[in-house]
């Protein structure tokens, strides 16, 4: 009855109306609205295959042995049912994606933080945006190396540099350390293309971390973890 109850309310019909039974024609209608809904757009290969499995089950609905009403909204709740756990499963999915796909800062850099930014704003100027945010998020990074405030570590990736630094600097510049290391990661290795704001927010972190004074550490973050 729980199934029933969440097709009825996807469907727009009161729970504290007097009990609907849909025919096989207007569950599948039901069906159909529900799904179509942009929550599920981004899987629209898997979309069509539920619809077509979906079709294929209510073409022998009436072989059940319920009747034909009852058979398709069964399954359509287990069609429902079906969905919501993938889409609770996408979400860690896409992360752990990310995670493993993750990437060093530097690859065999030993330019200052000074000639990164040079290379940045050169990029900038002549409109390459993607050039511009990852060699400035690298000058940043290289900026805290000779600051003494990271340690230099070969192979860090960008997200751990962020976690690393936000250690060391007020706690409200911590959201926007993460945020430059997720554009960083997008953009050089993910595909994503870099715009001036996306520059804009680069610089202006990297213009604050030089202007702030960091908390005092016994070392370096990032030694003797």
């Amino acid at each position: 009855m729980i199934v029933v109850g969440l097709l009825l309310r996807a469907s727009g019909v009161r729970l504290d109306a007097p009990p609907v039974t849909p025919d096989g024609p207007t569950a599948q209608r039901w069906a159909v609205d529900e799904l179509s809904r942009p929550e599920y757009q981004q899987h629209e290969s898997l979309l069509a295959r539920f619809l077509r499995w979906l079709g294929d089950l209510f073409d022998g609905a009436p072989t059940l042995g319920m009747p034909p009403g009852w058979a398709a909204v069964v399954v359509v709740g287990v069609v429902l049912l079906v969905v919501g756990v993938a889409l609770l499963v996408a979400g860690p999915v896409r992360r752990t994606r990310r995670v493993r796909t993750a990437k060093p800062v530097f690859e065999d850099e030993a330019r200052s933080a000074a000639e990164l930014r040079a290379l940045a704003d050169d990029a900038a100027a002549r409109g390459d945006w993607d050039a511009a945010v990852v060699e400035r998020f690298r000058a940043l990074v290289r900026s805290l190396e000779e600051r003494v405030v990271l340690a230099e570590v070969p192979g860090r990736t960008a997200d751990e540099a962020a976690r690393e630094a936000s250690v060391a600097f007020e706690p409200g510049l911590t959201g926007r350390l993460a945020s430059s290391a997720r554009t960083f990661d997008d953009v050089r290795y993910g595909g994503r293309h870099a715009g001036p704001d996306d520059d804009a927010a680069v610089r202006a972190l990297d213009g604050e971390l030089r202007a702030s004074t960091p908390r005092r550490a016994d070392a370096p973050a990032g030694v003797g973890a």
